[in-house]
C-alpha cells in the first residue's frame, strides 16, 4: 500500500456533478445508499442498519483519506447538492503503477449517465494527477450495469480473479513521452 497525498482533498466537477469529500452532513444519504438492497445486491458487505452505522462509516472513510490510503468522493448533483452516490480509489500500488476503483449509485439516479460522468473525471484524475497507468475494477459477474459501465469507459476484462463470481476489469493508459 502506498500513501497518496490527500491533504488538500480534490473537488472534481463535471457539467452536472460535483465530487467532494464526505461529511457528517451526508449521514442520512449514506445510510440510504448503504442500506439499499439493490445497491448491496452484488456487494460483499453488511448493509447499514442504523444512522450510527453511516456516521461510523464516514468517520472510517475520512480517517483513511487522512492517512493517504484512499480517495472517496460523494457524488452530488450541482443543481440540488443531493448526494446520489459515491466513487472511490484505493489499493494504491507504486510497484504495479495502479489503483482500484469502486462506485455505487442510488437506484433512482441510475441509467442517467451520472456514474459514467463521475467515473470519467475520476479516471482522468488517476492518469493526469496521480500518474498511475492502470486502474483495476472488480465486479460481480451478474452485475450487468457495472460491467457495461466499465466497458463504456474502455476497461477491458482482465485475467480471472480466482473468485468464482468476480470478474476483473483493467484500464491501462499508454504512457506517451514528450520528446521535446
Amino acid at each position: 500500500m502506498t500513501n497518496i497525498d490527500t491533504i488538500s482533498f480534490p473537488i472534481l466537477t463535471t457539467d452536472r456533478l460535483a465530487l467532494r469529500q464526505l461529511s457528517m452532513d451526508d449521514s442520512q444519504a449514506i445510510y440510504a445508499l448503504r442500506s439499499d438492497t439493490d445497491v448491496n445486491k452484488y456487494l460483499d458487505r453488511s448493509p447499514c442498519i442504523s444512522l450510527e452505522d453511516a456516521t461510523n462509516f464516514i468517520t472510517k472513510i475520512n480517517e483513511n483519506i487522512e492517512k493517504g490510503d484512499a480517495y472517496y468522493w460523494a457524488i452530488t448533483l450541482k443543481e440540488t447538492k443531493a448526494l446520489v452516490g459515491t466513487i472511490c480509489l484505493f489499493d494504491f500500488s507504486t510497484e504495479n503503477d495502479s489503483c482500484e476503483i469502486g462506485f455505487e449509485l442510488i437506484p433512482k439516479y441510475q441509467r442517467q449517465g451520472l456514474m459514467k460522468e463521475a467515473a470519467q473525471v475520476v479516471v482522468d484524475f488517476v492518469f493526469e494527477t496521480l500518474s498511475f497507468s492502470k486502474i483495476f475494477a472488480y465486479t460481480h459477474r451478474d452485475n450487468q450495469d457495472s460491467r457495461q459501465l466499465l466497458s463504456n469507459l474502455y476497461f477491458v476484462k482482465g485475467n480471472d480473479s480466482g473468485i468464482p463470481d468476480i470478474d476483473v476489469f483493467i484500464f491501462e493508459k499508454s504512457q506517451v513521452r514528450n520528446l521535446d
